[in-house]
């Protein structure tokens, strides 16, 4: 006698958009928990040919987040909100993920350095309390969860539309944010340090 078919039922919407909500905000959580309770080492560890491993954050944030916008149109030229150029060329969704691909991995050295070397901060290098400073601390955290929903939203099938939009949406703006608070802050007060 055979045994008895088992039905497998796959995952509702529902239930997939609430995992790819809770595994985010678990990465950013457990993001920010590490950055707080981890001793910051304060090391320099790296500056490439820049003058100052602050210098080479603030340039690898400047260059993600101007992928980050060129993908940002792609996208919309992907998704017809723009008609430029007339007739979109085959390579258009490869550059769209290629951008992103490169943005992030931009991002990557800086996180880095702020996770390991600085860790979640609420005071500025003086130790003065700054609303910069914990912005920038807790969108940094913002960040990386939105980017692993992001991710989870493309590879998950049938979501709603809204959905990798707005996921893509708020992964674009926590990289702005991040960028003001720091690159845009540091060019401002910084602009005349020597870079190389």
């Amino acid at each position: 006698m055979a045994a008895p078919a088992v039905e497998r039922r796959g995952l509702s919407v529902n239930e997939k958009l609430i995992g790819i909500l809770v595994v985010g905000a678990a990465v950013s959580v457990l993001l920010g928990v590490y950055a707080n309770s981890h001793e910051p080492t304060h090391e320099q560890p790296y500056t490439l040919f820049f003058t100052a491993t602050v210098n080479l954050k603030v340039w690898f944030a400047t260059v993600a987040v101007i992928l980050a916008v060129v993908q940002v149109l792609l996208a919309l030229r992907i998704y017809g909100k723009i008609s430029w150029p007339e007739h979109a060329p085959s390579w258009i969704g490869d550059a769209h993920r290629l951008t992103g691909t490169l943005a992030f991995l931009f991002t990557l050295p800086v996180a880095f350095q702020c996770l390991w070397s600085l860790g979640f901060q609420s005071h500025d290098m003086a130790g003065s309390s700054s609303t910069r400073v914990l912005i920038h601390s807790i969108t940094g955290c913002v960040f990386y969860g939105a980017f692993v929903m992001k991710v989870l939203s493309v590879r998950a099938t049938k979501m709603p539309g809204w959905l990798l939009p707005v996921v893509g949406g708020l992964v674009f703006a926590a990289l702005v944010v991040l960028f003001f608070t720091s690159s845009v802050w540091f060019f401002g007060n910084h602009g005349s340090q020597p870079l190389f």
